[in-house]
């Protein structure tokens, strides 16, 4: 299967390699977004709303990244994948893949909003590892409604109120292991939401692991 899976991850990126508009403009909403909070505030930002307004900022960054993982593959393709991979291997290298490019603007906005508005974080290792785990979290969450969704038609209205109720709980986490980083309080403090965090990617990993072969024979 991980032969299929690195195959499916290197399509992946020479489709986005191809199509470079799509992850430009996501690029372009991250920095205007943050270069847009700097004008309004004029860089008298709270630390609190400087946490909350980077997660939003990524959660929805990952949304636009997300959310075209299955709009993109029409119908002729998914049959193609059907008959030369498993649905295992295609979910998982959609996770994986979507989990890289979320980091990879997870990690632009951090850069930005240190740059435009400051580096607040008194404990960047801990950060930057509630960081990676939100942004499996969200691509996990994430790829699974869109698969979800497309059967439905690529519904859009369908995929927010299908991750709402699971990237409520990973975000809440996300942003109260950041303010413990922000704050440099002992990691001992973070450790249990880390382990929920973890175990909250581990399920929703899992369950799209078991629910999309299910999904793909529809």
């Amino acid at each position: 299967m991980w032969n299929q899976v690195t195959v499916l991850i290197k399509k992946e990126m020479t489709l986005e390699w191809r199509q470079k508009y799509a992850l430009n403009g996501i690029l372009l909403y991250v920095v205007s977004a943050v270069f847009i909070t700097y004008l309004s505030v004029q860089g008298a930002l709270s630390i609190p709303t400087w946490n909350a307004l980077y997660w939003i900022i990524i959660l929805f960054s990952a949304v636009n990244a997300v959310a075209k993982s299955f709009v993109q593959e029409h119908q002729g393709r998914q049959l193609y994948y059907y008959m030369i991979a498993s649905p295992e291997a295609i979910i998982v290298s959609k996770i994986i893949y979507n989990t890289l490019l979320t980091l990879v603007l997870a990690l632009l906005g951090y850069l930005v909003f240190s740059v435009i508005l400051g580096n607040p974080v008194e404990d960047q290792g801990l950060f930057i590892v509630n960081l990676a785990l939100g942004a499996i979290g969200f691509s996990a969450c994430l790829t699974m409604v869109s698969g979800i969704a497309s059967k439905a038609g690529n519904n859009a209205t369908l995929m927010a109120i299908l991750s709402f109720p699971i990237i409520i709980p990973i975000l809440l986490m996300a942003i109260s292991i950041s303010k413990n980083a922000i704050d440099g309080l002992d990691r001992g403090v973070s450790y249990d939401k880390l382990i929920t965090l973890l175990a909250i990617n581990a399920i929703v990993t899992a369950v799209a692991y078991i629910l999309f072969p299910y999904i793909w024979r529809s």
